[in-house]
């Protein structure tokens, strides 16, 4: 067999799905820098702009599990490329014109089947990562997927407030549309879902192709039962709602918080709302590079979930110590270290949801990423209701507690326990 001919074939898919995971950030991001001209046009408080962030995050928590589901049944291949299709039709149509009696529920309506279509893209992404890449590269390769969550989030404060300024806020999601257009046939193009059905794997080789692949992926789906029943996949999703909690604030209301309450003109805020981005995108590769290293010299416990520890700890106090400096430059810096420092902790997330669940990782891990989405329907709407009611310096307090409860729930995984099939 060509181990180093599947070995190239292995790194172009987790290529494509960095640059796939980019452009799913792009099209979540850019409602955040949008939202201010959008809410200015149809006349929407903080708090219904809120309802609107809120009604992404929840169509996409609500689509996790069948997602995942639809992905060990049908492949990550032909899921992942409609889902693209889909949501870049749903980014397109946010741009639609309309009148201001019927725009808060229109954009609802479309923000969460946006949502929906968007829930494919990492339990599809883990299926790939389950039946790819062998368990000694998984922290590496989840990094360097969820680097595109940063560099995603990270482009779109200057794009979109560039497009915004020239062509108006409408084009913004026109453009990415079409971006989205561009990588779904990129995916369908090069993606298959086993080495064995790739294309550039002979007949051959096909008999013999277990011997690059993890061990395990023969085995039966794991039912409901069994999943709802694994302890490591209520600590994982348990400690994955209070990061996802912390980590939309950035998504959602870090932009508009330096704007309207730090008071950085439009193009600074930009410039700074970039910062956490920047940060997410190296913890997500540093995270993945210790994570790999750790488990190697010292075990998964210390790679997978030492890691993780220390990642959303960090997190904590970064946040915690950003609400209390004066200077919005200053506070953007230290907050962005605390986005950086969460970070850390998300190879560690899909890496062990994908080694406990072997031909089941895409329902596993969409169970464990619902728990994330549900932190981000409750901060879209719950931030800027803390903020009016006890100052936004509250509302991040809140995501730095959060944060050590995540933390210590990581402390109780166990990365080696793999859940054994029944059937």
């Amino acid at each position: 067999m060509n181990v180093a001919r599947v070995g190239v074939v292995r790194w172009k898919l987790v290529g494509l799905l960095f640059a796939l995971s980019a452009t799913a950030y792009l099209d979540r991001v850019n409602i955040s820098i949008a939202g201010r001209l959008m809410a200015a046009e149809y006349g929407f408080t903080n708090q219904q702009l809120g309802l609107v962030f809120s009604a992404f995050v929840l169509g996409y928590a609500l689509f996790q599990v069948p997602s995942g589901r639809a992905a060990d049944r049908f492949g990550a291949r032909v899921t992942l490329t409609l889902a693209v299709i889909w949501w870049a039709g749903l980014s397109a149509l946010t741009a639609a014109p309309l009148t201001v009696t019927v725009a808060l529920p229109l954009l609802v309506l479309t923000r969460f089947l946006l949502g929906a279509g968007e829930a494919v893209m990492y339990p599809a992404s883990n299926r790939i990562v389950a039946r790819w890449i062998p368990v000694s590269e998984r922290g590496l390769a989840n990094g360097l997927i969820f680097t595109g969550v940063g560099v995603g989030a990270g482009i779109s404060p200057p794009l979109i407030t560039s497009i915004m300024l020239r062509f108006g806020w409408r084009a913004s999601f026109v453009a990415c549309a079409l971006i989205g257009l561009v990588g779904a046939v990129a995916w369908w193009h090069v993606a298959r879902d086993s080495p064995g059905a790739h294309r550039s794997v002979s007949a051959g080789e096909r008999t013999h192709i277990a011997a690059g692949v993890p061990p395990g992926t023969s085995a039966p789906a794991l039912s409901w039962r069994q999943i709802r029943r694994t302890q490591n996949v209520w600590l994982l999703t348990v400690s994955y709602f209070c990061y996802g909690y912390s980590a939309y604030i950035f998504f959602s209301w870090f932009f508009i918080y330096l704007s309207t309450v730090r008071g950085m003109q439009l193009r600074e805020s930009a410039r700074y709302a970039m910062l956490p981005f920047v940060a997410m995108a190296i913890g997500s590769m540093l995270g993945g590079v210790l994570n790999d290293r750790l488990s190697s010299a010292r075990g998964r416990r210390m790679g997978r979930c030492g890691v993780a520890v220390a990642g959303i700890g960090l997190a904590a106090v970064f946040i915690a110590a950003g609400t209390m400096v004066e200077s919005a430059r200053v506070a953007s810096v230290i907050l962005a270290g605390g986005a950086g420092s969460l970070y850390l902790a998300q190879s560690s997330f899909w890496s062990v949801s994908a080694d406990i669940a072997g031909p089941s990782a895409g329902a596993v891990s969409g169970t464990m990423n619902m728990g994330a989405q549900l932190g981000g329907v409750v901060t879209a709407s719950l931030t800027p209701w803390i903020a009016d009611h006890f100052g936004w310096a509250a509302s991040f307090q809140v995501a730095a507690v959060l944060c050590v409860i995540g933390a210590a729930a990581w402390a109780m995984v166990q990365p080696g326990r793999e859940i054994v099939s029944t059937a």
